[in-house]
């Protein structure tokens, strides 16, 4: 799921990447909405209110919404560096590098909220969960080609709505080609990212309403936890492909 290989890759793979990462990206979007009335990944928004507080001239709420916008663009940016990195090096375990570190930044964030939490950092704070989105976002878009976008959902519906016309004419048709069965398996895949996000966020708020800021944390150790655990998967396989050559 968190390994790049040569050969193509799957829908599942895609799905269970979109099942994890679109899950995270909606606890963390809705617990960030409960902590701070605000949602980290929903950039479109953002941009919207950003030319509104243009309009104003509001200048320290311009300052705020152009921080977070360019965050999220440097969290994207900065993935897209390391991948490149990755590539340089070799190093397969490159997106789970990011992942651990990711966690581990969003759990120490959590930490420090739940018991040094002010109102006056609160802005510092969200430019920073912008800049994890942004790496999220980019993360899962790098790994899977573009198929699994685990923050951006509008473009997810509208991608799956471009899957769903394509199957259905091929419906009416009644073709049956390789290329209708590829948009299905495509359909299912934006449809499951879809889900996972949804979930994610009726969940997120929950969690928050019961556990507070603990709730955060707990996305930030499954994620550091789902890394940690591919990278150990992926060194003892290549541990014995070493050792039985």
């Amino acid at each position: 799921m968190l390994i790049k290989l040569k050969r193509v890759r799957s829908h599942l793979e895609d799905r269970k990447l979109a099942l994890w990462l679109a899950t995270a990206a909606g606890l963390l979007n809705a617990i960030a909405l409960g902590a701070f009335g605000f949602f980290p990944s929903h950039m479109t928004g953002n941009t919207s209110q950003l030319s509104s507080e243009v309009s104003t001239t509001d200048f320290k709420n311009i300052a705020f919404f152009g921080a977070i916008i360019l965050a999220f663009v440097c969290g994207a940016i900065l993935a897209r560096i390391i991948v490149i990195w990755g590539i340089v090096t070799n190093n397969r375990l490159v997106f789970c590098h990011i992942l651990l570190a990711e966690g581990v930044i969003l759990t120490a964030i959590s930490i420090y909220e739940t018991y040094y939490h002010v109102f006056t950092s609160n802005r510092e704070i969200i430019a920073v969960l912008c800049g994890l989105m942004g790496l999220h976002n980019s993360t899962s878009t790098q790994l899977s080609n573009g198929r699994v976008r685990s923050t951006h959902i509008t473009g997810t519906l509208t991608d799956a709505g471009i899957s769903f016309a394509s199957v259905f004419v091929a419906m009416l048709r009644r073709d049956y080609s390789k290329d209708t069965q590829a948009q299905k398996s495509q359909l299912t895949t934006h449809l499951t990212t879809i889900f996972s996000f949804l979930t994610g966020g009726i969940a997120g708020l929950s969690l928050f309403n019961y556990f507070g800021f603990t709730s955060m944390t707990g996305v930030g150790i499954v994620l550091a936890t789902v890394a940690m655990l591919s990278i150990i998967t992926i060194n003892r396989r290549v541990g014995k492909l070493r050792r039985a050559y």
